[in-house]
C-alpha cells in the first residue's frame, strides 16, 4: 500500500509539473488552448514517473510499467501533436472559441488566477484521476499477466480508431467545400459519428486491463472508475453530447445522425 501511495504522489507531482508549465506558456501566449496540448503530454509525464517508481520499489512490475509508458507515449504524443497542428490550421494560432466563450476573454483580461482554477487545475485533477491504473499498476505485481496482451490489443484498436478517424476528417476538411459531401460519412465515420472519441475510450480501457485489472481483482475494482469516468466525460460532458449540439444545426447532419451510431461502431441503419 505504501508503494501505491508513493506512485500516486509521484504521478500527481509529474502531472502538476506539466500543467504548471502549460499555464506559464498560456500566460505568455495569452491563449488557454495550450491546455489541450498539455492534456496528452501530461499523461506521458505521469506514465514516465510511474515507470521510474516501478523500477525502484520492491513490489513493482518494471517491465509492465515501461510497456505502459510506451503505450501512453504513443497515444499522448500523437494526440498532443494532432491538437497543436489542428490549432494552427483551423484556428490560425488564435484562441479556441470554446475557451473564449467559457471564460469570457483571454487570460490577460480574465486573470490567470481564474484561468488556472477553472481550466488548468480542473483538467489536472481529472488527468491524475484517469491515470489511476497507470500509477497503481506501477507499484504492484502483474498478478494476472495474461490480461496484458489483451489490453494491448484493446489499446491498439483504440489508437487505430482515434488516429485514422482524425486523419480521415482532416482529409475531408482539406477538400473543396463545393465538391465534398455535406457531412463526413466515409471510412470509419460511416460506422460511428465519433471514431476518435470511441478510440480514446478504448485506449483507456486497454490500459486498465494491462495495469489495473492485470494487477488483480482488488486493483481492478478500485481503478475501474478511471476509464469509466473517462468514457462518461467523453460521451456525456466534453465530447459527443457537447459537439452534437452544434453539429445538429448543420445541413445534412440530422439525416447522418439518424443512420449512424453515435459512439460504438455499428453498420449504418437503413433510412
Amino acid at each position: 500500500m505504501s508503494d501505491v501511495l508513493v506512485a500516486l504522489v509521484v504521478g500527481l507531482l509529474a502531472g502538476a509539473a506539466g500543467m504548471t508549465a502549460a499555464a506559464v506558456r498560456a500566460q505568455q501566449l495569452d491563449k488557454v488552448a495550450v491546455v489541450d496540448i498539455a492534456w496528452g503530454a501530461g499523461f506521458v509525464l505521469i506514465a514516465l514517473a510511474s515507470a521510474v517508481v516501478a523500477s525502484l520499489v520492491d513490489d513493482g512490475s518494471p517491465w509492465r510499467a515501461w510497456l505502459v509508458f510506451v503505450l501512453v507515449a504513443l497515444w499522448g504524443g500523437r494526440l498532443a501533436w494532432h491538437v497543436r497542428r489542428r490549432a494552427v490550421g483551423e484556428h490560425g494560432g488564435k484562441e479556441d472559441p470554446r475557451y473564449a466563450e467559457m471564460l469570457g476573454g483571454p487570460p490577460s483580461e480574465v486573470g490567470m488566477g481564474i484561468v488556472v482554477r477553472r481550466v488548468f487545475l480542473t483538467q489536472g485533477v481529472v488527468q491524475w484521476f484517469v491515470a489511476g491504473p497507470v500509477m497503481v499498476g506501477a507499484a504492484l505485481q502483474a498478478d494476472w499477466w495474461p490480461l496484458v496482451p489483451v489490453g494491448v490489443v484493446v489499446w491498439a484498436v483504440g489508437l487505430f480508431f482515434e488516429a485514422v478517424g482524425d486523419r480521415q476528417l482532416a482529409a475531408y476538411k482539406a477538400e473543396p467545400k463545393e465538391s465534398r459531401p455535406q457531412v463526413m460519412d466515409r471510412g470509419l465515420w460511416r460506422y460511428t459519428r465519433h471514431p476518435n472519441y470511441f478510440g480514446d475510450a478504448c485506449v483507456w480501457w486497454g490500459l486498465w486491463l494491462v495495469a489495473g485489472l492485470g494487477s488483480g481483482w482488488v486493483a481492478g475494482l478500485v481503478t475501474v472508475l478511471c476509464p469509466a469516468a473517462m468514457t462518461f466525460f467523453i460521451y456525456q460532458v466534453t465530447g459527443v453530447k457537447l459537439l452534437e449540439k452544434t453539429m445538429m444545426q448543420r445541413p445534412g447532419y440530422p439525416a447522418y445522425a439518424a443512420r449512424t451510431s453515435a459512439f460504438v461502431p455499428l453498420p449504418p441503419r437503413r433510412a
